[in-house]
C-alpha cells in the first residue's frame, strides 16, 4: 500500500512539473532583449562635436541641453570648449579644433570670402520686443539722450564686427546719414564699459547683459536692436567639412537645442544657476536679470544675409559675392 502511495505522489509531481509555465523564462528573456534593443536604438551614437563657446547669454540652450542630458538623448556627444574672445573662437574653427560655434552672419561671410568653410544652420538668439541684444549707450556724464544727439559723436565699438554693423544700421534707421555716424575702435568690452563710466567715452555699444550692467551704473540707453531684429541676431554655425561628414550629429545637436530652448522659454527659473556658474550674467544682475526668449528653429533670410554682405563690401572687407544659398543651410533642422 505504501509503495502505491509513493508511486501516486511521484506521478503527481511529474504532472505538476509538466504543467509548470516553462515558457515564462523565455518570454521574460525575449521581453528584456526587446527592451534592450529599443533602448539601444534610442541612444544610438551619431558622432561627436566640439563647440567653441563664448561666455554670452546666447549659449544658455547648450548648457541646458548638457545639464538635462539632451545631447545624450539624441545620441550626440558634445564637448563645449570655453573661449575668451571671438578671435580665439575663429582660430579654433580655422584650425579644425572646433566643429561649430555661435557667431553672426557677418562672421560666416568673412569665413567664406574665398571658399565656403562655414554654414549657418539656425538662429541662436534674436532680439524681440523688450529683449535687445545690442545696445547703443551714452555716458551718464555726456548729456546725450537721443539718437540725434549722436551726430558726429565718436561711438566706441569693435570695428569690422557685428557691433559696428548694428550701430550703423540702427542709427541709419533713426535718420542719421552715413557721414554723421562716427565710430572709434575700443575692441575690448571691459575697456568700453570703463570709458563709458568715466565719461572719457561719450557713447559706446555693448551686448546685453553687460549693457544692463552699464545702465545700472549710470549709462543711458539710446537705442537697442529689438526695434530692428534683422540686424543683431546670432547664429549656430558649423564648419562645412563637419556638416558634410557628420550631418546626423549636427541634426542631433540641433534637435537637442530645440528642446532646450523650449524648456527655457516655458520656465527659465530652474536654469538661473547656470547663468552664474557659466559666467553668462554679471553677479550684480543675477537677481533681476530676465532671460530672453530663445527663437524657434529657423535660419537667416536671404534679405538679412544680403544686407550684412553689402555692409561688409562697403567697408572693403571683401569684394566677392558670398551667396546665401551656399552659406545658410536649413536642411539640418529637426
Amino acid at each position: 500500500m505504501r509503495s502505491k502511495i509513493l508511486g501516486l505522489l511521484f506521478l503527481i509531481s511529474i504532472a505538476i512539473t509538466a504543467c509548470a509555465p516553462a515558457a515564462v523564462p523565455n518570454v521574460e528573456v525575449a521581453e528584456t532583449e526587446s527592451v534592450t534593443m529599443v533602448e539601444t536604438e534610442a541612444v544610438q551614437q551619431v558622432g561627436t562635436l566640439k563647440i567653441a563657446v563664448l561666455p554670452i547669454i546666447d549659449t544658455l540652450p547648450m548648457y541646458v541641453a548638457e545639464a538635462e542630458g539632451l545631447f545624450e538623448k539624441y545620441g550626440v556627444t558634445v564637448e563645449l570648449i570655453p573661449v575668451a574672445s571671438a578671435p580665439e573662437r575663429d582660430q579654433l574653427l580655422a584650425a579644425g579644433q572646433a566643429d561649430g560655434t555661435i557667431n553672426e552672419t557677418l562672421s560666416v561671410i568673412l569665413f567664406n570670402k574665398d571658399t565656403i568653410q562655414m554654414q549657418a544652420v539656425r538662429y541662436a538668439l534674436r532680439p524681440v520686443e523688450g529683449y535687445g541684444h545690442f545696445f547703443i549707450l551714452a555716458s551718464g556724464k555726456s548729456g546725450i539722450t537721443s539718437a540725434q544727439d549722436l551726430k558726429g559723436v565718436e561711438i566706441g565699438v569693435s570695428q569690422g564686427t557685428v557691433i559696428e554693423y548694428v550701430t550703423e544700421r540702427l542709427l541709419q534707421a533713426e535718420g542719421l546719414n552715413s557721414d554723421e555716424i562716427k565710430t572709434i575702435a575700443v575692441p575690448k568690452i571691459p575697456d568700453r564699459m570703463a570709458l563709458l563710466g568715466s565719461g572719457e567715452l561719450a557713447a559706446g555699444v555693448l551686448p546685453d547683459p553687460l549693457a544692463s550692467l552699464a545702465v545700472s551704473q549710470g549709462a543711458v540707453k539710446i537705442l537697442d536692436d529689438s526695434m530692428h531684429p534683422e540686424y543683431g541676431f546670432s547664429v549656430y554655425s558649423f564648419r562645412k567639412e563637419t556638416i558634410d561628414t557628420k550631418p546626423e550629429a549636427v541634426k542631433a545637436f540641433l534637435a537637442a537645442i530645440e528642446e532646450a530652448s523650449d524648456l527655457i522659454n516655458q520656465n527659465a527659473a530652474p536654469y538661473i544657476t547656470l547663468l552664474s556658474d557659466k559666467g553668462l550674467v554679471p553677479p550684480p544682475l543675477l537677481e533681476t536679470f530676465e532671460v530672453p526668449p530663445f527663437p524657434d528653429q529657423a535660419v537667416p533670410t536671404e534679405e538679412e544675409w544680403n544686407d550684412a554682405l553689402a555692409w561688409a563690401q562697403e567697408k572693403g572687407m571683401l569684394s566677392a559675392d558670398v551667396r546665401h544659398m551656399d552659406s545658410v543651410n536649413s536642411s539640418l533642422l529637426p
